[in-house]
């Protein structure tokens, strides 16, 4: 039995934002049952100062600054016709650190997080591959490129790059994951691609519990919360469009509701929006459950989402009546335990009725955790990884 090369485009730790929280529990799943080196980049700087967060569950770590310069990036997807996600992540520091490992160690299996560390799979190497794409990226891109202009060309580059690398690299591994049915269907479908699994992202119930212990928000009337990472663009989009059009309306027959955007790194126009009527910018907060237990109603406004939403989950965790839009809904198996709703008379129309009526809004948001307590703890959603770490008997009798 070998160990596991781990590779990440963002250290796993601090789990705080989405990405990072699925890459721990999938790590501290993979360490449980073999000695997993981590290689990975790092682009803050308290991620660095935290680093050795990780020292007690894997057995080496390498951790590279990726400080490449955007337009730099741009200029060397241009000029070899790659796309940006692939060269903003080149770092020669994590060539040379896998290709040491794979050297040294008896390394049985890599774990890719993310597509854009999967230009450091050897191009031989006995090791079996297990690719983690999450969400499928190129169609993300693909969305951003509706539209005209140069930035709507630029996504559309982007988004058929990165599809053609999603497809070669699915040929290669021996497993890809992806984190909904829905991204995995859709895949399959425009990649004809086999070996083609879903690991859903989890929810740690202990931590984001009701009655847990943390810092209590004092708010004045009625609140509307939504948390996210505020310089990523479908929650800037969404937020925006939230606050610009469906709250104006709400408040016509709700004056007293506030809406509080909760979340690291808020963009410019994400500051902006706090000039608005009822509008809360609060930056980065030390623990996200004080403002989800404060919500009246938490939300999920968002136009464009892949894969399971770690904020919705958060939500309907915390016992919070939830109103979503379809594409943050999907994906999540929520049954009668949120409401979705689409446009802004619909939305308005949902987080009305559930602040006119608290006791309904109570009883929701006490069905949306006991669901996820039934359906979404970790260690439930990552048992099906066992299978795929496991080497086939068939490989090890032709591999001896």
């Amino acid at each position: 039995m070998g160990d596991i090369l781990f590779l990440a485009h963002r250290i796993p730790y601090p789990p705080d934002r989405g990405d990072k929280i699925r890459g721990y529990h999938i790590l501290r799943h993979l360490a449980r049952r073999k000695r997993v080196h981590l290689v990975a980049l790092a682009d803050e700087s308290r991620d660095l100062k935290h680093k050795g967060g990780l020292d007690r569950l894997i057995a080496s770590k390498a951790i590279f600054w990726r400080g490449k310069p955007r337009w730099f990036a741009l200029l060397q997807a241009l000029a070899r016709r790659l796309p940006v996600s692939i060269t903003a992540f080149e770092h020669r520091g994590v060539a040379q650190a896998v290709e040491t490992l794979l050297a040294e160690r008896a390394i049985d299996l890599i774990y890719v997080f993310s597509g854009q560390m999967a230009q450091y799979i050897p191009a031989r190497h006995p090791a079996r591959v297990i690719m983690d794409f999450v969400d499928m990226d190129s169609a993300k891109f693909e969305a951003y490129g509706q539209g005209w202009g140069p930035s709507a060309a630029m996504m559309r580059r982007e988004a058929g790059l990165l599809f053609s690398h999603e497809r070669s690299i699915a040929a290669r591994a021996n497993a890809s994951l992806f984190v909904s049915e829905a991204e995995a269907a859709l895949f399959r479908d425009r990649a004809h691609a086999e070996r083609v699994h879903v690991v859903e992202n989890g929810i740690d119930t202990a931590f984001f519990d009701p009655a847990g212990a943390f810092k209590r928000i004092e708010t004045m009337g009625r609140l509307l919360v939504f948390t996210g990472q505020m310089d990523y663009r479908p929650n800037v989009e969404a937020v925006c469009w939230f606050a610009e059009s469906v709250l104006p309306h709400l408040r016509l027959s709700h004056p007293d509701v506030r809406f509080a955007i909760v979340g690291r790194a808020p963009s410019e126009p994400v500051r902006a929006l706090a000039k608005l009527p009822g509008v809360l910018v609060t930056g980065e907060v030390p623990d996200v459950r004080g403002w989800l237990a404060a919500a009246s109603v938490s939300v999920a406004p968002l136009k464009l989402a892949r894969g399971i939403q770690n904020k919705v989950l958060e939500a309907m965790a915390m016992a919070r009546p939830l109103v979503a839009s379809p594409a943050a809904a999907e994906g999540i198996d929520h049954g009668d335990t949120i409401r979705v709703a689409a446009t802004v008379a619909e939305m308005s129309a949902a987080i009305g009725g559930l602040l006119d009526h608290p006791a309904e809004a109570a009883a929701l948001g006490a069905r949306a955790r006991a669901r996820v307590i039934e359906r979404y703890g970790w260690d439930a959603r990552l048992a099906a990884l066992d299978a795929l770490i496991a080497r086939p008997r068939a490989e090890r009798r032709s591999a001896a």
